[in-house]
C-alpha cells in the first residue's frame, strides 16, 4: 500500500504529460487559423484606448505600432494620470509624427477606484468617438493589419467582445528572457486550450475589443474600478450578457523589460495571486502545467517504489521530450521570429514552481510600485 503512495507524483506527472499533448494539439490547430489567408474585409470605425504610465523601455516603438495601422478610420487616445509623466513628450512627438491620424492625449488625475489603469481608461473613454472600443496595454506591439484583425469578428452580431493571445518578446536581458519564456511556454498554450476546444468566458489584457453598447450595459469602466484582474472581469461581464467572446487569430507582442530577477519575481507573483483569486480551483488544477518539476517528483517516486533507475530515467526522458516539443512548437507558432531558448528551460522550470508555491502565502501584490492586498471578492485595497 505504501508503495502505491510513491506512485502518486507519477500520476500527477502523467496528467501533465496529457496536458502537454492537449497543448500541442491546440497550438497546431491555432497555427492553421493563423496561417489561413484572410481578407479582414469587415471594417468599422474603431477607437483605441492606450493607458500609459511612465517611460517603459521601447515605449515609443510600442505606441508607434498602433499609429501605423493600415485602416480606414480609427482614433487612438493616449491617457496618463500625472502631467509630469515622462511618457508625455513621447506621446506628443507621436501625435506630431502622424498628423494624418486622429491621435490625442488625455491628462486627467481623476481616480474612480484602486485600479489606476481602469481610472485612466474611464477618463479616456469620455472622448471616444466610435462604437468599437479597443483596449491595449502600452507594452504591446502590433503589425499594420492589427485593427483589421480586431474589427473583423464584429461582423457577427452575436459577438460582444473580441480578444487575442500574446507572445513575450524579451528586451535582451536575462530577466526579460525568462519573463518572455513564461508568457510563451505557460500562458500562450494554456490560454489556447479553452479558446480552441471550448468557449471563451474572459478576455486577455493584450487586446480587449468591445461594442460600446455592451460596455455601457455593464456600467463601463466604473464596474471595474477596484478589480485587479480587469481583463478577466471585462470578459466575464460580456459573457453574462449572453454575447460571444471571439478569439482573434492573431498574436500581438508583449515587450518584457523587467530589469532584475526581483522585479520579474514580483511581476509574476502578482499574476499568480491574481489568477488564484479569480479562479482558485482552476489555478490549483493548473499545477499540472509544471511538467518538469512534476516529472522529477514522479521519477523519484518510481525509483523509491521500484528501485529501477531505468524506469525513472525513461519517465524523465518522456517529460523532457514533451517539454522540448512544446517549447519548439510554440516558437514555430509565433509569427516572424523564434522564441526558443532551450538553455534557459532548467532555470525557468525552477522559478515557476517557486512562484506558484509563493502565491499561496499571502494576498499582497506590487503593481506600478504600489502595494495592494487582493480581497476575497477579487477587489483591491491599498496595503497598509
Amino acid at each position: 500500500m505504501l508503495e502505491l503512495l510513491f506512485y502518486f507524483p507519477a500520476v500527477l506527472a502523467g496528467l501533465s504529460f496529457a496536458y502537454a499533448g492537449i497543448c500541442l494539439i491546440a497550438l497546431l490547430r491555432f497555427r492553421v487559423r493563423l496561417r489561413a489567408k484572410r481578407s479582414w474585409g469587415f471594417r468599422t470605425p474603431v477607437t483605441v484606448l492606450k493607458p500609459v504610465c511612465g517611460l517603459e523601455q521601447n515605449l515609443a516603438e510600442n505606441l508607434r505600432s498602433f499609429c501605423r495601422q493600415d485602416y480606414d478610420e480609427f482614433q487612438v487616445i493616449f491617457g496618463v494620470h500625472d502631467n509630469s509623466d515622462p511618457a508625455i513628450p513621447v506621446i506628443r512627438s507621436l501625435i506630431e509624427e502622424f498628423p494624418e491620424h486622429d491621435l490625442s492625449l488625455v491628462i486627467d488625475d481623476t481616480i474612480i477606484g484602486s485600479n489606476y489603469k481602469v481610472s485612466n481608461l474611464a477618463n479616456m473613454f469620455r472622448q471616444a468617438r466610435h462604437d468599437i472600443i479597443v483596449v491595449a496595454d502600452s507594452d504591446m506591439r502590433v503589425c499594420r493589419d492589427y485593427l483589421r484583425a480586431v474589427a473583423a469578428p464584429f461582423e457577427d452580431a452575436k459577438v460582444g467582445a473580441a480578444t487575442c493571445v500574446y507572445s513575450g518578446r524579451a528586451s535582451g536581458r536575462l530577466p526579460s528572457k525568462l519573463g518572455a519564456m513564461f508568457i510563451n511556454d505557460w500562458f500562450l498554450p494554456s490560454a489556447l486550450i479553452p479558446a480552441v476546444f471550448g468557449r471563451l468566458t474572459y478576455c486577455f489584457g493584450a487586446t480587449m475589443a468591445i461594442r460600446r453598447s455592451n460596455l455601457e450595459r455593464f456600467g463601463a469602466f466604473d464596474a471595474l474600478a477596484d478589480v485587479l484582474a480587469d481583463d478577466f472581469m471585462f470578459g466575464r461581464l460580456v459573457h453574462k450578457q449572453g454575447h460571444r467572446i471571439a478569439l482573434i487569430p492573431y498574436i500581438v507582442e508583449n515587450v518584457i523589460d523587467d530589469p532584475s530577477l526581483k522585479s520579474l519575481f514580483l511581476h509574476e507573483l502578482r499574476w499568480a495571486r491574481t489568477i488564484r483569486s479569480v479562479e482558485p480551483y482552476g489555478y490549483a488544477a493548473s499545477t499540472i502545467t509544471e511538467i518538469i518539476p512534476l516529472a522529477v517528483l514522479g521519477a523519484a517516486g518510481i525509483f523509491v517504489a521500484s528501485g529501477s533507475f531505468v524506469y525513472a530515467g525513461m519517465f524523465l526522458a518522456i517529460a523532457a521530450a514533451l517539454r522540448l516539443a512544446l517549447h519548439y512548437t510554440i516558437s514555430s507558432t509565433v509569427p516572424g521570429r523564434s522564441t526558443a531558448n532551450p538553455w534557459l528551460l532548467p532555470l525557468r522550470d525552477i522559478m515557476s514552481p517557486i512562484i506558484r508555491l509563493s502565491s499561496y502565502f499571502g494576498r499582497k501584490v506590487t503593481w506600478r510600485e504600489r502595494d495592494f492586498v487582493i480581497q476575497s471578492n477579487v477587489r483591491l485595497e491599498p496595503a497598509e
